[in-house]
This record gives C-alpha cells, structure tokens and sequence, in this order.
C-alpha cells in the first residue's frame, strides 16, 4: 500500500478527474445554499420548508433514475479501456435514449406521488400549499435532469472531467443568477427558485450534447442504430440499473424518511435538517469527486485487465478520501454556526439547527467509506453486489430505527449515522469476498 501511495502518475491521474468533479459537484451544492439561503431570508419558516419538501420530492424521483450516470460510466470507461469508439457511442445513445423513456413515466407519476406524500407527511397547510407550487413547476426540468446524469457518466467514463466541469459551473451560475432575479428582484417566492432550477436544467443539457462532439472525435467509430432495435443489445445496460436502480430506491427511501420525519417533528424541525443536510451534500459532492475517479480509473483497469493500476487507483484515492472527510470533519466542528447562519436568520430554526452540530461534524467520518467502496463497484459494473449490500444495511438498520425513534430528532440523526457506517461495512464485506475468489477482473464485468 505504501509503494501505491507513493506511485505519482497515479496522483496526477486520480486528480486529473477528482480535482474537476469535485470543483463541478461542490457548486451543486452551493445552489442549494442559495437557495435556502434566499427563500430563509423571507419572512415565513414554511416558505422555506416548502423548498426543503418540494427539493426532497424531486430529488427522489431524480436521484432515483441515478443509475443513469453510474450505469454509463461503467460500461463507458471499461470501453474507453478497450479503445471501443462504437461501443462508447452506443453506451451515450442507450443512456439518452432511457432517459427520455423514463422521464415520461415519472412525469405521469409525479404528480399523484406528491399529494399522497405530503397526506403521509401530515404538514401545515401553508407549507403543503407552497411545497406543491414549488414541486410542480420544479417537474419541467426533469426530462433534462436524467439526460444530464446519462452524459455525465458517459464524459466520465472517457476520463473528460473538464467537460461535466464546464456544464456544471456554467449552468449553476446561471441558476443563482435567476434564483436572486427572480426571488428577490421579482418577488415570485418559492415558484421564482422553481423556476431557476428549470431553466438552469435545460441550459445545461444543451451545453452538455455540445461539448460531446469533440469528446466523440478522441475515438472513432459510429453508432449501431440497427443495433439498438435488438433486445439483447440492451440487456447488459438494463440489468447493471435495474440493480443500481434498486440500492438507489433504498437509499433515497432513508433520505426521504428523514424528511418525512422531521416534517411530524414541525416546521422548524423540517427546514433546520435541511440546512444540516446541504451540509451532507457538500460532503457527498466533494468525496464523490474522488469517487469518480475511482469509477473511471478502476473501470478502465479493468476493461485493459490491469490489476497494479486497479489497486494503486483504490489506494491513491482512498488515502485522499479519508484527508478530506478530516477537513470537512473539523470545518463544521469549528465554524459550523456559520454555516447555518448564512443559510437563514430566523431564530427558530437557527435554535433547532445549532443543537444538532455535532451529527452533521461527525458525519463525514462515517461516510467516505461507503463513497469510496461506490466507486470501486460502479467501475465494475458490480451492481448486483452494490444492490445486495444496500438492501442488507437497510435490513440491519431498521432496528436502529425503531429503538431510537422515542429519541425524536436526535434518534432520527443517531439511526441516520448508524446507517451509513453499515453501507461501508456491508460494502467493504463483499469487496472483500470479491477479492478472496479473485473476482474483480473476471471477464463479462
């Protein structure tokens, strides 16, 4: 392990990627910064639980079709690794393509899933009054949404972080340009923040299909239309998110749990474990970025059977991983109040907030590990395992659950901590089975 640490090309290869993704991943989160810190500077507390609710409710839907993005990196990267120019433009072909699909069936649903969401959630009618204006229009992006997530896999899996890097800054610039147009110059409310996102969206997609072409010309090869008419053609893609899509079902279940649960605990409640959690988004996004590179680094050892470079490609960014869950460990210890205070100033949900702190600065410890071990299975394309080990954490967790929910929000964050130590370790249980039966260059993967 110390020899792959000290390897230098693989440094400059593991933050070749990381060092784009986690610039292009962090200013993800900070639109959602702005966001609630221009709807928490409104007078209302529920104008900003509406914009909590509505985010989480799309969110769900969108992040659910996630196996989009890491189902073409995979299969993308382990063709770049094979020098495969018509294999790389199938994978971008199957991934717009689904994505289109899916989106039509989830706009169908989204609409009749969001009233009977906030009927569970039980919440003020203010609240579920602007949370369902917010949702609604926030639902005009999601066509665009998915097609973002299947072309950056795709960008990824060929090793061009600068792309997504490119696509990403300028379109989340642009919505908080319209977010503080539109909320504060036109007064349109949570509607106005909507509106932002939208158009950001679609700006996006267009920047994105601009910036492939050139991408498209590094590996020759045309794309098999005849091909993609052949059921078996698609069964590999299909199979790898169908299980992604699954593990990302279970996951998003506990984000949304925890929004529902706080929504029973107030309005208060609700926005400030929104605050809390854009923390964990921050975190999610910037370790993400190194889990990207792991994703793209490990597929294509794969795809050329490289066994040296798969495993300095894990050491490398590993050994970074756990450095930067340090940083932001210690960054919401000590000025954590800061953090909460430029979201909002309204004293209710800065006195909810500032009591739950210390969850938020010990997340990032227990969490990069189950970001790091993502990376290594969606570079293998080992979605079937990623699948069963998210469904054994939530298994395992639910008694957690149930033992602390008497604890009210500080059970809610003790059963949340609890289980994302247990996706590491039933993710790091498998990887090490993987390993025992020499599995992880095995032909087909």
């Amino acid at each position: 392990m110390l020899s792959d640490w000290k390897h230098r090309p693989t440094h400059r290869r593991v933050w070749a990627l990381a060092g784009p993704m986690i610039l292009s991943n962090i200013s993800v989160p900070l639109v959602a910064l702005v966001d609630s810190a221009v709807i928490g500077h409104l007078p209302h507390a529920h104008q900003l639980g509406a914009v909590a609710v509505g985010s989480s409710l799309f969110t769900l839907l969108a992040w659910m079709m996630g196996f989009l993005r890491m189902g073409s990196t995979g299969f993308a990267a382990q063709a770049a690794g094979r020098g495969d120019g018509a294999g790389l433009r199938q994978v971008m072909a199957q991934g717009l393509l689904l994505a289109a699909a899916l989106a039509c069936v989830l706009g169908a649903l989204a609409v009749p899933f969001s009233e009977l969401a906030l009927r569970w959630m039980n919440p003020s009618a203010e609240l579920n009054a602007s949370t369902l204006a917010f949702f609604h229009t926030r639902l005009l992006a999601l066509p665009a949404t998915l097609a973002n997530y299947a072309l950056v896999g795709w960008f990824l899996g060929t090793q061009n972080a600068r792309a997504p890097l490119c696509v990403m800054l300028i379109t989340n610039a642009l919505n908080i340009v319209l977010n503080l147009w539109f909320v504060l110059g036109l007064d349109l409310g949570v509607v106005g923040s909507a509106r932002a996102s939208v158009i950001a969206e679609w700006a996006a997609l267009a920047l994105g299909l601009l910036l492939a072409r050139p991408a498209l010309r590094a590996y020759p090869g045309r794309v098999d239309w005849a091909a993609l008419r052949r059921w078996h053609n698609w069964r590999p893609l299909l199979g790898v998110n169908r299980d992604i899509f699954l593990r990302t079902l279970v996951l998003q279940g506990v984000f949304f749990l925890i929004t529902v649960q706080g929504a029973r605990l107030g309005d208060a409640t609700v926005a400030a474990n929104a605050l809390l959690l854009n923390g964990l988004t921050l975190i999610a996004q910037a370790l993400d970025g190194l889990a990207h590179a792991v994703e793209a680094l490990c597929g294509r050892a794969i795809g050329a059977r490289d066994r040296d470079g798969l495993r300095r490609a894990l050491v490398v960014s590993a050994g970074w991983s756990l450095l930067a869950s340090v940083a932001f460990a210690l960054g919401f210890a000590l000025a954590g109040g800061c953090f909460i205070r430029l979201q909002t100033n309204i004293p209710a949900v800065l006195e909810v907030a500032d009591a739950y702190l210390p969850y938020l600065a010990l997340l990032p410890l227990v969490a990069v590990w189950s970001y790091l071990l993502d990376g290594l299975f969606i570079g293998a394309t080992r979605a079937r395992e990623m699948r069963n080990a998210m469904l054994a954490t939530a298994v395992l967790a639910a008694p957690l659950a149930w033992l602390t929910h008497g604890l009210g929000n500080h059970g809610l964050w003790v059963s949340f901590l609890g289980f994302m130590a247990l996706r590491a370790l039933t993710l790091a249980w498998l990887g090490w089975r993987l390993q025992q039966r020499g599995a992880w260059l095995a032909a087909g993967h």
